[in-house]
């Protein structure tokens, strides 16, 4: 479930959009337009009383709530921590912090739940409440019905004065994250410092600027060349770690030398690299080289979204594992990683899912298994780069018009190539030996999305075009 609502105000859009994973939107605008006040104290009190009602009524419940270092952060976070206050919960606040550390904090504080206030990739005028359940996961689309269901009502009460709840700041909990990904039996300390490797880091001004040289630091790398590592909120590019916003770090690699660039989103849980030379290693290959490094250890399953690259299965079909494929979304692969008890995981935008230290994704986690990885080949970024079967991955969408039946669609592209292998757990995904299209519709605009791969850009491209026009040629006879 997926509403989104855009007015114009002041030749400005505002935009909020709920969904059963969470709220975001932009700052600003009339209450149920924008990501306003009103709203937050809404869905958080929602969230909250749906946490007080999974549990016996006579315990305390208690909330982790963390951020990045978005302008409006602080402004959402007296909200958040003020609400919860009012409907009786106690707060421990970590204050700027990482999605992931705030995940395992939820463990380690033996909380009830978790809320972290980021928007993600999304620009500076975007803030979020992510919510996660008592496991330090993302809630599940069920869970997130009955919050929504909670929030449309009002079905909301608050404490009186005598049972309000308390706020504890704990500024320590990117320390433990770290420390917990030192203990890792996989993260060799003592190769990565005889490695001696020098290191570009573009934090994009949010709270990897905090949390990724102090763990540089503590995984031994003295030579930090810090870019955009100052957590003022004021992003210095688009941050979504894509090729064409890091030119930048691209540029300072080369300038300084260095051995790797280390490139985080806001929140920090993807992860982008970029090699010595300045070329990127690619979102998508982040996931695949701490999977081979992972195999070479421990012989197991591994597991991806269905638009994630085809080169996760064939490094682990080679360790001799066996590769499952998820739906789309964090909480969709944590599923599956589960049920097939999958050594690592996670999905081609950089997002790094490693079981051992927790279900979630963890650019911090994936850098020091990364350099351990790095450190033990003993050869540069891009020659471990080239080590991995080379696949290139064309991203489409086709604009539909009101009426058009999109299961119809997807159904008469599943007929047309019923003769290939094809996967509908989430949309429609057709294998063509070692080329694939995934087709599915987008939850939040008219759209189908359209990803294609290949070992040549053009075929990738070109089956994407094929694709694009059997769905044409299907309009035009439901028309």
């Amino acid at each position: 479930m997926n509403v989104s609502l855009q007015s114009s105000n002041q030749d400005k859009t505002v935009t909020l959009i709920k969904s059963i994973s969470g709220i975001r939107g932009t700052i600003g605008g009339k209450p149920g337009e924008g990501l306003s006040p009103v709203d937050v104290v809404k869905f958080t009190a929602a969230f909250g009383t749906w946490l007080i009602r999974q549990t016996d009524g006579k315990s305390k419940v208690t909330v982790v709530v963390g951020r990045d270092a978005r302008m409006s952060g602080e402004m959402v976070n007296h909200l958040v921590a003020g609400t919860l206050c009012g409907l009786g919960i106690d707060v421990i606040d970590g204050g700027l912090s990482t999605t992931p550390t705030i995940e395992m904090a939820v463990v380690s504080e033996k909380a009830n739940g978790g809320i972290i206030l980021t928007a993600s990739h999304n620009p500076k005028q975007w803030n979020a409440l992510k919510l996660l359940n008592g496991k330090g996961e993302f809630i599940s689309g069920k869970d997130g019905e009955e919050v929504l269901s909670i929030a449309e009502k009002d079905d909301f009460s608050f404490a009186d004065v005598n049972k309000l709840g308390a706020v504890k700041k704990n500024d320590k909990l990117i320390d433990q994250h770290i420390a917990s990904i030192l203990a890792l039996p996989l993260v060799d300390v003592a190769a990565i410092k005889k490695a001696g490797f020098k290191v570009v880091v573009d934090a994009v001004n949010s709270t990897g600027g905090i949390a990724v040289p102090q763990l540089l630091r503590a995984l031994g790398v003295d030579q930090i060349v810090e870019l955009y590592c100052e957590p003022t909120g004021d992003f210095a590019h688009n941050p979504e770690p894509l090729p064409e916003n890091l030119r930048d770090i691209s540029k300072a690699v080369t300038k300084n030398k260095a051995n790797l660039g280390i490139v985080v989103d806001p929140d920090v849980d993807r992860l982008a690299l970029v090699c010595e030379d300045g070329e990127m290693f690619g979102e998508e290959y982040t996931l695949v080289a701490v999977a081979d490094y992972i195999l070479k250890s421990k012989v197991g399953n591994t597991v991806s979204n269905l638009s994630s690259t085809r080169a996760l299965r064939d490094v682990t079909e080679k360790a001799g594992g066996q590769y499952f494929a998820s739906a789309v979304g964090e909480v969709n692969v944590v599923e599956v990683m589960k049920a097939q008890n999958a050594v690592i995981g996670g999905e081609g935008n950089g997002g790094i899912i490693y079981p051992e230290l927790h279900y979630g994704r963890d650019a911090l986690v994936g850098i020091a298994l990364f350099l351990s990885h790095l450190a033990k080949f003993g050869k540069t970024v891009s020659m471990l780069r080239a080590t991995y079967p080379d696949y290139h991955i064309s991203k489409n969408k086709i604009e539909l018009t009101q009426g058009i039946n999109v299961d119809e669609i997807l159904s008469g592209i599943q007929e047309k190539y019923r003769k290939q292998p094809i996967n509908t757990i989430d949309g429609v995904k057709i294998e063509f030996d070692k080329e694939w299209v995934h087709l599915r519709r987008s939850n939040t605009e008219p759209i189908i999305r359209i990803y294609s791969e290949s070992e040549s850009e053009t075929t990738a491209e070109n089956l994407a075009k094929k694709i694009i026009l059997d769905i044409k040629d299907l309009i035009k006879v439901k028309q």
